[in-house]
This record gives structure tokens, C-alpha cells and sequence, in this order.
């Protein structure tokens, strides 16, 4: 029976079934040299977002030709050399309907936690300080939130803001979603410049210039907040932090970075931003979705 390499961390109720079927399964994970002599051995290879699996990593196992499927325990594939795998017959697959719900919901914990100063409340308080008046806020009901990337997470979150009263526009690549109009299609321009709250929803390509940049934050209205759960490719880290400190913006939720871990403490200790350390996916129950689904693709590749 094939053998499968879980690097890091699968809900332990998945890899149970996955023995139960007969795979011998390691649950360990490697830094890059020590993963490419190990990932030789080994028939399937499940990550989440800390192993990369670049070239290097996929020549090794082409040595033996043992290794069959990757499959990203998530979204985005941005840590895996997905084109040069293939090319190798190394199949990459996704778990793209597990995490919706939970990323959409740390959307919404963002925005909430910016528009009434909760993080910053939080360490002023226990540095023994009382700054009632600091902390007048916002509502979310009424404001405009502007999702770009309409997908599974845009559209969840779309659902769940517009519970609370927010007006949705949306932009994405592949145009208006059809059968769906009480959202409101509009293009990147004019999402940038209408939003009062932006959440950003799309991959990022790590050849790609970001998303978001100088430009795009000038178009931007004055107090906008702007959360990026998707990857932290997609926003120039540095034009991010222009933009807090000449008051462009009013906060920015980030749960992704350029570097993971982030070194960027600028960043992570600034007053107006709300900072998570990549727990997009991190719920129970979005784990064991992603176990499920991952099972199921074991079972449908057949290996």
C-alpha cells in the first residue's frame, strides 16, 4: 500500500481513516534538505502553508518516482511549484471548499476589531490605561464593503456582512456572477475608490507585482479600511504602511504576509492594524472539512 508524508498537521480524525484504508502514514515535518531525500519515499505528499514544495523538492522525488500527488490542505498553492510538478506527472490538488466559513468569519473579527479599537483597547487596558474617549468607533451597518476576488470566501463573506446591513460591491477577474445581483458588480477602480471597507479574496502569484500598491492606495478613499486574508503577496507591505502612517487609512486587518513568519515588526506592532498569524483555515471545524476532503481525494486518485 502507497505510503503518505503529512508534513503539517491534518486532523487527526482524516488520518485515522487514511490508516484505516491501509496507507502507512508519517506525520512529520522536514525543513527542505531533510524533505528531499525523505519525500523520495513516498507515494503522497499533504501540506498546508508552511512546507514549500519548489523545484528542488520535486527533482528529488522525481529520483525515485515514487511520489504521485500533492494536495494542498487549503486554498492557494502558492507554496507548491504547481506547473514544474505537474510537468514532472506529479499531480497537485486543493481542498478550495473546507475554509470558506472560517476565513469569512475572520474577515468580519477583523473589521470588528478595527472598527472599535478591541486589539488596541485590549493592551491599553492592561497597561492599566482608561481612554474611553480614544475609542469612539464605527458601525458596520450602512458602510460599503468591497470584495475583490468573488469566489467561495467572497461570496460567504458577501452573505454574512450583508446580514449585518453592509452594501457589497465586488470585483473579480471572471466578470459579474451570474444569477446573483443583490451584489453589485463594479470595476477595480471604482471598488477602491466607493469602499469603505476592502477585503481582498484573491491568489497571490509570487511573480506578480502586488495587487495593491502606491497606486491602488491613492485611489482609495481617506479612512478606508482594507483586510487581507487571501496571501501576502497581494499587497505591497511597504505601501501599506505609507498609507497607515499618513492616515489614508484608517486600519488594516492582516492575517498574511511576505514572509511568513513575518519579520516585519513595523508592521504587526502599528496601532491601527489588527495582525493574525496565518489562522485563516484554523477552526475544529474547518480542519476536519479539510480532512474530509483530502480523504476523499486520496480515495478519488486512487493511489
Amino acid at each position: 500500500m502507497a505510503k503518505i508524508l503529512i508534513t503539517d498537521g491534518m486532523d487527526k480524525g482524516a488520518v485515522q481513516t487514511l490508516k484505516d484504508m491501509g496507507y502507512e502514514v508519517v506525520e512529520q515535518f522536514f525543513e527542505p534538505e531533510p524533505l528531499k531525500e525523505q519525500v523520495k519515499e513516498f507515494n503522497i505528499l499533504i501540506v498546508r502553508s508552511a512546507t514549500k514544495v519548489r523545484k528542488e523538492i520535486i527533482d528529488s522525488a522525481v529520483e525515485t518516482g515514487n511520489l504521485g500527488l500533492i494536495i494542498r490542505g487549503g486554498v492557494g498553492v502558492d507554496n507548491i511549484d504547481v506547473v514544474y510538478a505537474e510537468s514532472k506527472g506529479i499531480k497537485v490538488r486543493n481542498t478550495p471548499n473546507a475554509s470558506s466559513l472560517a476565513v469569512a468569519e475572520l474577515v468580519l473579527s477583523h473589521m470588528f476589531c478595527l472598527a472599535r479599537f478591541i486589539g488596541l483597547s485590549n493592551i491599553t487596558m492592561r497597561e492599566g490605561k482608561w481612554e474611553k474617549k480614544k475609542y469612539t468607533g464605527i458601525e458596520l451597518g450602512g458602510k460599503t464593503l468591497g470584495i475583490v476576488g468573488f469566489g467561495r470566501i467572497g461570496k460567504e463573506l458577501a452573505k454574512k456582512a450583508s446580514a449585518l446591513g453592509m452594501k457589497i460591491i465586488y470585483n473579480d477577474v471572471l466578470g459579474p456572477v451570474k444569477d446573483l445581483s443583490k451584489y453589485t458588480f463594479v470595476s477595480l477602480d471604482e471598488l477602491l475608490t466607493d469602499s469603505d471597507f476592502i477585503s481582498l479574496h484573491v491568489p497571490g502569484e509570487k511573480d506578480e507585482p502586488p495587487l495593491i500598491s502606491e497606486n491602488e492606495f491613492s485611489k482609495m478613499k481617506d479612512g478606508v479600511y482594507i483586510i487581507n486574508c487571501s496571501r501576502g503577496s497581494v499587497v505591497d507591505e511597504k505601501a501599506l504602511l505609507e498609507a497607515l502612517n499618513s492616515g489614508k487609512l484608517a486600519g488594516a486587518g492582516i492575517d498574511v504576509f511576505s514572509e511568513e513568519p513575518t519579520n516585519n515588526f513595523e508592521l504587526i506592532s502599528h496601532e491601527k492594524v489588527s495582525v493574525t498569524p496565518h489562522i485563516g483555515a484554523s477552526t475544529k471545524e474547518a480542519q476536519e472539512r479539510i480532512g474530509e476532503e483530502v480523504v476523499s481525494i486520496v480515495k478519488e486518485e486512487g493511489l
